[in-house]
């Protein structure tokens, strides 16, 4: 994705086509999935997610994969665009690329939820379904993405204080990468957790 022209690749350069991953899933696995709060612990303060497996159950299911495997652990928020999104989960605090698992089907449009301020969305090439770790945050309504497609799947529940810190950092080039933190962003630890009472 540039954001200059709004033709947005969010995640590497390669165009190359992409077989996305449908994962067989049983019912008792289905069910296991909802309603699911995932909370991030970042050097600038935490956030919580809520997630919609019922609409976007592939999405879901990959995210989710992810965080239990502690993935994010130690990413960073790489991309961040102050009044658009700030964008994490592909890089190390290297800035190296980590190995995915497979791209997924884009569930883009099969729920409610819409790229609008707050929501949590996966990041992919310009290819539809290229979509693996990378996720973005809607700092604002952004519904030219929801045409993309890109995919939103759940949104900030808590802590989106935490989301406009992260989209005020000053940002630099780095290793041919555009609009990097100068102050490393960096995600300390995704985990699932449980709703509050």
């Amino acid at each position: 994705m540039s954001e200059g022209d709004e033709t947005v690749t969010f995640q590497g350069q390669d165009d190359k086509p992409i077989t996305p991953a449908t994962p067989e899933v049983d019912e008792q696995e289905e069910a296991a999935l909802n309603p699911v709060l995932v909370r991030f612990e970042t050097n600038l303060g935490p956030f919580v997610v809520k997630i919609d497996p019922e609409n976007y159950p592939i999405t879901c299911r990959n995210f989710l994969a992810y965080v239990d495997a502690g993935f994010y652990e130690d990413t960073l928020f790489h991309r961040v665009i102050s009044n658009f999104m700030v964008q994490g989960g592909g890089f190390d605090t290297e800035m190296r690329r980590k190995k995915t698992r497979s791209a997924i089907k884009n569930e883009a449009g099969l729920g409610p939820i819409r790229n609008t301020r707050g929501t949590i969305a996966m990041a992919r090439t310009s290819a539809v379904d290229s979509a693996t770790s990378q996720f973005y945050i809607n700092h604002k309504d952004n519904p030219f993405l929801d045409d993309g497609p890109y995919c939103a799947f759940g949104r900030v529940v808590e802590g989106m204080s935490t989301i406009d810190a992260i989209a005020k950092e000053r940002t630099t080039v780095r290793r041919g990468m555009r609009d990097v933190p100068e102050e490393q962003v960096v995600i300390r630890s995704a985990k699932r957790v449980e709703a509050s009472p």
